[in-house]
């Protein structure tokens, strides 16, 4: 890495970049989780260090405090616990003073304005307010005046749409109040809409750091991948093919009664809010969750309920929400990964071909723009990179149903056109393509119809030229704003 530029006192500064720029490996190294191989320097207020000799202890003195993606809470502790984890709880008699305890969390919440009560559980708050109590953690040290810099890494990757203003207004509010904070996301209309500075990363080494009000979207993007991407069109497709998927009455988990088909050559998207049920729809057709009624057939023929198996051997592929819990294999190689559904094919009699093996994945390395070496543990690569492995994996079967979670979740823009090309590869080639999508744009761009999910049901669908972005707020925001 060659990366130099400083965060201002009081500003929202946002780092961007491409997946594998350079922006995990800069927040390590300010942590002191990974050390610098060469020379430099690193100052924070009256500290200073060079970066060989940056270590956690001396990033925590110096006031750093970093807000990961994985937030760190104990979701059975209250609030006030685990604000006042690792600090020393006031003591009275020989034990813990709750009440001053908890009156202490309280008065730090209220002065940053998280309304939230410093006895509740914290596994009982909403997402953004679970982001908001790691942020006070954080800024605790402020009462004793030290400021500091605050790092926070992709914060809003699993918030819902409509609690991400809020967190970020918030954000912004104690930039305000003199708060420094380094804000690294992929999201760039955040960047465009909140923070005050954004330095982009590319392949290691800085490439700009200026106001955000001299990028437009276009600007940054380019920035970004060093070129200007075109734009995708976005062109409805209307399928006579053959129905691929059926699913009828399908029950189980808020599922209630869906009942869907899908087209060979078509894409199919899933909207509704969080717990709509859009996820337990990909999960019990895939067979991972078994329903309590209803059938799934894919060209014709009947799934077994609750096999994951059977459903693989009749043509679903599944790309899940969760890629590191339910996708990726992080202890084994990216070739390993993107073979694991069809190691068979690279087997003769009872051994494994490894050098086969191989070179099929080196083959898929190649066409998928995956940035990565075949032996290689999947772990060092970026987030963007092991998604598209994934994806490689889910095609080397041929699928006739594609079944996507959040394709692009947690991506940059260059990985997210890679990611589209495959999926328009797959469709041309005549798969279905089942998308759930909390992405608007992403929705607008891939799908040619979109049913809309409340309360575990379908209510609503459109296709072709029905379907815009008015049509999507007014009918998947609708059930909301009557249940209110």
């Amino acid at each position: 890495m060659d990366v130099s530029f400083s965060v201002e006192p009081g500003r929202f500064h946002a780092l961007v970049g491409g997946n594998g720029s350079g922006k995990s490996t800069l927040i390590k190294i300010l942590a002191g989780v990974y050390s610098a191989d060469r020379g430099g320097s690193l100052v924070v207020g009256d500290h200073d260090v060079d970066v060989e000799r940056l270590s956690p202890r001396w990033s925590r003195d110096a006031g750093i405090r970093f807000v990961h993606q994985d937030l760190g809470l104990f979701p059975e502790l209250t609030v006030t616990e685990n604000v006042l984890a690792g600090s020393p709880f006031p003591r009275r008699l020989g034990g813990i003073d709750w009440a001053e305890a908890h009156r202490s969390a309280q008065r730090l919440l209220d002065g940053l304005d998280v309304a939230v009560d410093a006895r509740s559980l914290v596994r009982d708050l909403r997402p953004a307010d679970q982001t908001l109590v790691a942020v006070a953690r954080c800024l605790r040290d402020r009462e004793a005046g030290q400021v500091g810099l605050l790092v926070l890494d992709e914060p809003t990757t699993r918030l819902p749409a409509d609690e991400v203003d809020g967190l970020l207004q918030r954000l912004r509010a104690y930039s305000a109040q003199g708060q420094s904070i380094l804000y690294v996301t992929h999201r760039l209309d955040e960047v465009l809409t909140y923070a005050d500075t954004v330095t982009v990363l590319r392949d290691g080494r800085h490439v700009s750091t200026r106001p955000a009000a001299g990028h437009d979207r276009a600007s940054l993007v380019a920035a970004i991948a060093g070129h200007t991407p075109e734009d995708r069109q976005t062109q409805r497709r209307t399928s006579s093919g053959e129905v691929v998927l059926a699913v009828d009455g399908l029950s189980g988990g808020p599922l209630r009664d869906v009942s869907l088909e899908i087209r060979s050559g078509e894409v199919v998207a899933l909207a509704g809010l969080v717990g709509s049920g859009r996820t337990s729809v990909m999960q019990n057709v895939i067979g991972a969750v078994r329903p309590r009624g209803g059938t799934v057939a894919v060209k014709g023929r009947r799934l077994r309920p609750g096999h994951v198996a059977d459903a693989i051997a009749r043509g679903l592929a599944l790309v899940p929400e969760e890629r590191v819990r339910d996708a990726a294999f992080l202890s084994l190689s990216l070739a390993e990964n993107i073979s694991a559904t069809t190691v068979h094919r690279h087997r003769r009699g009872r051994w494994l071909r490894r050098a086969d093996e191989r070179r099929a994945a080196v083959a898929d390395i190649e066409t998928y723009g995956i940035k990565g070496v075949a032996d290689d543990p999947i772990a060092r690569l970026s987030g963007g990179n092991q998604q598209k492995a994934v994806m490689a994996r889910a095609m080397r079967s041929s699928p006739a149903v594609l079944l996507l979670d959040e394709p692009t979740q947690g991506v940059d823009v260059g990985a997210r056109a890679d990611i589209y090309a495959q999926i328009d590869a797959a469709v041309a080639g005549g798969t279905g393509v089942l998308l759930a999508t909390s992405d608007l744009d992403e929705l607008l761009h891939l799908a040619d119809r979109v049913l809309v999910l409340a309360d575990g049901r379908i209510t609503h669908q459109a296709s072709g030229p029905e379907i815009s972005r008015t049509w999507i707020f007014d009918h998947v925001y609708q059930h909301e704003k009557a249940s209110t």
